[in-house]
């Protein structure tokens, strides 16, 4: 793996850093450095133009190949995008899942009457998509899904509740995973379906968190329907695809998540400083212990990038490393501020780091608890055996 940057490399990187300064200092200047974990609240609407914005100029799906729209960019130069928008402070991006997800995964299991219907508008940022994975009974155990679709003629019609639904209230469209055929293993008959979430039979209500922020929602399908061709991989086909996209998840998107946690670390010091608690050891030491796991969680990242292999045992310890890192950062927040950090007005968008601190106590449920995530490095990448039912 050579992380060295070419010539090409740095003229590219002074190409995206004048996009960004340019486009930044304009209309969308409200939105520098919000809409990140735990503010994805805010300035909606000016950060879905933003998304148009990076669209109508080329800078969305830029390692997505040129036959689907994107910019088919090099790891390298991937890298030097992620790098540019976190140190611009670019806002927080609202296709995430159509993107990083849905995008890659039609990329790979759809076929060319869907690749050629839905990634246009995520190239676009006109559509924006959310995940329904999660049940109430099936979140770690995500094979127990409950939500079921039937066939009625040219539509399927699905029935069930979805929960974590992230930024679902501004999504046109849902990639569903649900029961199609009752009798068979579990594993074995769940199809992939896309379905749009503006019509009767979709239902959401916001999940309040500890942030009072409500960018999570429970979902509920009653009778909501979509056409018989939105199913992606074939029908009862559904779980490999759905593994698939959980593997793009832990690809370039990670490598968007250790840029975003080490600008939360820089702030964190720059409280230090401030604040004089810089001077303690304690505080040092554990600086320096997060900024080395940032390190490996890059390189991580760009190893499971790089790798020929479709999942590499890499990536099966990336949700379990990031998310426990990701908590430390907000505890050393905590005790940096001390009892000003008690002080929470989530009304102040200054009160960054508190929300830092609140949102990540989620990171080790949501996508994948601990437990399950060591059932799965245990099982699936050093083979032993499997947990006793």
């Amino acid at each position: 793996m050579d992380l060295q940057f070419s010539a090409e490399d740095e003229a590219f990187r002074v190409e995206v850093r004048d996009f960004l300064e340019t486009s930044l200092a304009g209309e969308f200047a409200a939105a520098r450095g919000r809409g990140g974990p735990g503010d994805e609240l805010v300035l909606v609407d000016e950060r879905m133009a933003w998304e148009r914005h990076l669209g109508a100029n080329g800078w969305t799906c830029v390692g997505w190949p040129k036959e689907h729209g994107g910019r088919g960019l090099s790891l390298h130069q991937q890298v030097i995008f992620f790098e540019e928008y976190v140190r611009a402070k670019a806002p927080g991006r609202v296709n995430h899942m159509g993107e990083t997800l849905l995008g890659p995964t039609l990329i790979a299991y759809g076929d060319a009457e869907q690749q050629a219907r839905f990634l246009p508008p995520i190239v676009a940022g006109t559509e924006i998509w959310c995940q329904g994975y999660s049940e109430p009974d099936a979140g770690s155990d995500l094979a127990n899904i409950k939500t079921r679709a039937i066939l009625d003629g040219d539509q399927w019609v699905i029935d069930g509740q979805k929960v974590w639904t992230s930024l679902a209230q501004w999504a046109q469209w849902c990639f569903v995973l649900a029961r199609t055929n009752p009798d068979v293993p579990k594993h074995k008959g769940i199809s992939y379906l896309l379905v749009p979430m503006d019509q009767p039979g979709v239902e959401l209500r916001p999940i309040v968190q500890l942030s009072r922020d409500a960018e999570f929602n429970e979902t509920f399908f009653d009778g909501a329907r979509t056409d018989a061709a939105n199913v992606v991989g074939g029908v009862d086909g559904g779980w490999t695809v759905a593994m698939g996209t959980l593997a793009f998840e832990r690809g370039v998107s990670t490598l968007g998540q250790n840029l975003h946690f080490g600008a939360e670390l820089d702030e964190v010091l720059e409280r230090a400083r401030g604040n004089g608690r810089i001077t303690d050891p304690s505080v040092r030491q554990r600086a320096v212990a997060l900024w080395s796991k940032l390190q490996i969680m890059r390189l991580n990242a760009l190893r499971v990038m790089s790798s020929s292999v479709d999942v590499p045992p890499a990536a099966t310890i990336t949700k379990l490393f990031w998310a426990n890192l990701h908590q430390q950062i907000g505890e050393l927040a905590m005790d940096v501020l001390g009892p000003h950090g008690q002080l929470f007005d989530p009304d102040d968008h200054t009160a960054k780091l508190q929300r830092v601190f609140l949102f990540s106590r989620s990171d080790t449920i949501y996508g994948g608890s601990d437990q399950v995530q060591r059932n799965i490095i245990g099982e699936r990448a050093l083979g032993l055996p499997k947990e006793p039912k």
